[in-house]
């Protein structure tokens, strides 16, 4: 364009050539930044869950796809499960074709108990598929949920513990359930309270009130999170 208009009379020329400069290229368009990770005390982070009412209704397991392929696809067949069990073992299990684990060494924080074999374990959500649908994961979306129920880009969403404690606490909240080792509480409640603040997840009263008796008993303890893109 600016070729073409040189090519004119010199009038036209100094009538146009102002519109004919080029302009600033646009800048290019940045990633978003991702969320910043967030450091408060227990006793604050309690205080910042909305409080709300639950409902169950349309709740199915199955609305929570798990467990996905992980999060590291040249693993060899690895899936979330196994890949906890690999971050959180003490001692490395031997891993055989298609992701088959034996051997290894784990520490339930839950219960204190030391767990010689995979097989006697299991991977709790920290808040429960059910809860986390209760708090407000029935507005979600499908990919979202999955996201949920595999979330590995948080230490304090997944958790390896025997499959005694972990079905002992079934879907129930702080206020209906507490690991059976006392010194494992303070732990407990700044993961569940991480976590909740992680997913944007709601408290109802009874578990908001536990939480808050808890926290004060856990002067010392702070919560870390970031929040879920």
């Amino acid at each position: 364009m600016i070729k073409n208009l040189l090519r004119g009379t010199a009038v036209l020329s100094l009538i146009l050539s102002p519109l004919a400069l080029p302009t600033t290229a646009s800048a290019a368009p940045t990633a978003p930044e991702a969320p910043a990770a967030v450091v408060v005390a227990l006793v604050d982070a309690v205080e910042q869950l909305p409080v709300a009412d639950e409902s169950r209704a349309g709740y199915a397991r199955d609305s929570f796809r798990h467990w996905n392929a992980g999060l590291d696809t040249a693993d060899g067949g690895c899936n979330t499960r196994a890949e906890v069990l690999l971050a959180e073992a003490v001692e490395s299990p031997a891993v055989a074709a298609g992701c088959k684990l034996s051997g290894g060494k784990w520490l339930s924080y839950y219960d204190g108990q030391e767990v010689n074999d995979p097989g006697k374990l299991d991977i709790d959500h920290m808040v429960p598929l059910a809860e986390a649908w209760d708090s407000g994961a029935s507005a979600w979306d499908a990919q979202r949920r999955e996201a949920y129920a595999n979330d590995q880009d948080a230490a304090t969403s997944l958790v390896a513990v025997t499959a005694r404690s972990n079905r002992a606490k079934a879907d129930r909240d702080p206020a209906e359930w507490m690991p059976p080792l006392p010194d494992a509480n303070c732990r407990y409640v700044s993961e569940w309270t991480a976590t909740k603040l992680r997913w944007g997840l709601t408290v109802d009263q009874a578990e908001a009130d536990a939480l808050k008796v808890y926290s004060e008993a856990c002067e010392t303890s702070v919560v870390h999170y970031t929040p879920a893109s």
